[in-house]
C-alpha cells in the first residue's frame, strides 16, 4: 500500500509514503531493542547469581543490585516485545476519502513554514525512521501532538502547548 502525495504549495516537496516499509521499519528498530534488551537481562542476571558476587559481608548489595537491574531490563524486554505484537496486528487502511488522522496513518504537518512527517502508532513514540530520503518520527496518541491530532482532517490546525507557549501546526497531508 504505496499512497503518494505532494505539497501542493511546495511542489518540490513529493513523499510517496509506503505505510507497511513504515511499519516494517519500526518493526526493525524494535526487534534489535528487544535482543539488546534481552541480552542485557541475561547478563544481569548471570551476574546476579555468579559465585563472584556472593556478598562478602552484610553490606554487601552487588548481587542484589544486580538482580533488580535484571528484572528491570527483563520487564523493558517484555514491553517492547508488546509492542512488536501490536505493530504486527496494526491495521493499515489508507486515509480515504474522509482524510481522518488515526492510528496507522502517515500525517505531514506545518508549522513556521517547515513541513514534518509524522507516523500515528499505537506504542514506541520518538522512533525516528527515514522514507524516501525524508524524516519521519513516530508519535503515538500518548504524546500531545498525536493526541491533538487524533481525527483531525487535512486543512485543520492543532495547537500544543510547549515550554515557550503555544505552537499551532497545520495538517498539510494524511496518508
Amino acid at each position: 500500500m504505496i499512497d503518494c502525495v505532494t505539497n501542493h504549495d511546495a511542489p518540490s516537496l513529493f513523499l510517496c509514503v509506503n505505510k507497511p516499509a513504515i511499519r516494517d521499519q519500526i518493526l526493525v528498530l524494535l526487534r534489535q531493542e528487544l535482543a539488546l534488551q534481552t541480552r542485557a537481562a541475561q547478563l544481569s542476571r548471570e551476574e546476579a547469581i555468579s559465585e563472584e558476587s556472593r556478598p562478602e559481608n552484610q553490606y554487601d548489595m552487588h548481587s542484589q543490585e544486580a538482580a533488580y537491574l535484571a528484572e528491570g531490563q527483563a520487564r523493558l524486554a517484555a514491553e517492547i516485545a508488546s509492542n512488536i505484537a501490536l505493530y504486527e496486528t496494526l491495521s493499515l487502511s489508507p486515509a480515504g476519502a474522509n482524510g481522518l488522522v488515526t492510528l496507522g496513518t502517515a500525517v505531514a504537518v506545518e508549522n513556521a513554514g517547515r513541513q514534518s512527517w509524522y507516523f500515528l502508532g499505537p506504542r514506541a513514540g520518538g522512533l525516528e525512521l527515514q522514507v524516501e530520503n525524508v524524516p519521519v518520527l513516530v508519535l503515538t496518541p500518548q504524546s500531545p501532538l498525536g493526541r491533538e491530532l487524533l481525527g483531525k482532517r487535512v486543512g485543520d490546525s492543532v495547537r500544543v502547548q510547549t515550554r515557550t507557549g503555544f505552537v499551532i501546526h497545520h495538517i498539510a497531508d494524511v496518508v
